[in-house]
């Protein structure tokens, strides 16, 4: 996969999960993903490319003092969120990693209801 500093890339990464749809809610600019209607990654159109997650408090803190391109969610709970500057010092898989458990955290906390939508769309998928 090519490098996360690519907007492209993570936008295709987020849009490749089961669920996710791609929304403007904020302004025409940032891209929000959401998994049954909850967000769990935006991405401003704006440069450097930087990536907001949803992420466990207790990691959100320990990632930040980690990373220098870990910083508290811009304009989000910051408790619950993180912004990652795609600048390349995080590893590629590592972010990956975060996105994934941004969309896990997310599918976590919906609804039984929801959660088993979801679970009748990723089978539709694998078809």
């Amino acid at each position: 996969m090519a490098e996360t500093t690519d907007r492209e890339v993570l936008r295709a990464y987020c849009n490749a999960k089961p669920g996710v749809e791609e929304t403007y809610p904020f302004d025409a600019d940032t891209m929000v993903f959401k998994v049954m209607g909850k967000m769990f990654a935006l991405i401003p159109a704006a440069d450097p490319v930087s990536i907001s997650l949803k992420c466990d408090p207790q990691l959100a803190i320990v990632l930040r003092q980690t990373y220098p391109a870990v910083t508290p969610g811009y304009h989000l709970n910051k408790a619950h969120w993180n912004t990652v500057a795609c600048d390349g010092s995080v590893p590629d898989d590592e972010l990956y990693e975060w996105i994934d458990a941004s969309y896990g955290l997310v599918v976590k906390g919906l609804t039984k209801k929801d959660r088993e939508a979801l679970q009748a769309l990723a089978a539709e998928r694998a078809d």
